[in-house]
């Protein structure tokens, strides 16, 4: 780890970590069940919020090196496994904070939520992979700028249903085995 160059502190190698497991851990979703993998979700959910939040403000010099990766076939894609995998637990209900005072209940989808981060996430992980400097201070700056409008709030509105799901879904006798038979 270089001192000198702030794209690799600690914080945002942790944050190409997570980001990489939770993008690994979506696109396997054809090997898992549908409990387990809920139960992954409901430690990766807080764990990348965390990790957004220790995100550093990097001002990219060269913004124009700014990318992104996936394409709207591939987030289709995912998002029709997730809905498959997901299947009759898809829908969950959240409040909306986004009015100046005034909360609304919405309903969610775990497909749709999941594969919204999972593309903001992607996108962080594919450009912080080029071997420039530039292109480490766009995925930053962007996976940044994302955090609080976009993936951030997403991963905030899982959490609740996740733990109300994990809860009630799983025997006290249950395995967590990720992988089908």
């Amino acid at each position: 780890m270089s001192t000198s160059d702030p794209t690799l502190s600690r914080n945002i190698l942790e944050m190409v970590a997570v980001a990489s497991e939770f993008c690994n851990f979506v696109e396997d979703t054809a090997n898992l069940r549908q409990q387990a993998f809920f139960n992954s979700l409901q430690g990766l959910v807080p764990l990348l919020y965390l990790r957004g939040t220790l995100l550093p403000h990097i001002e990219p010099e060269f913004p124009e090196a700014n990318e992104r990766f996936v394409t709207e076939e591939q987030y289709e894609g995912l998002f029709n496994a997730l809905r498959e995998l997901t299947g009759e637990l898809d829908e969950f209900w959240y409040i909306d904070h986004s009015g100046t005072h005034i909360t609304e209940t919405l309903k969610g989808s775990f497909a749709e939520h999941l594969a919204d981060i999972y593309q903001d996430l992607k996108d962080f992980v594919m450009l912080f992979k080029k071997p420039q400097l530039a292109a480490r201070e766009n995925a930053i700056a962007s996976c940044k700028a994302n955090f609080v409008p976009h993936w951030g709030i997403r991963l905030a509105n899982l959490l609740p249903a996740l733990h109300e799901l994990v809860a009630e879904e799983k025997p006290a006798d249950q395995d967590d085995d990720f992988l089908l038979d």
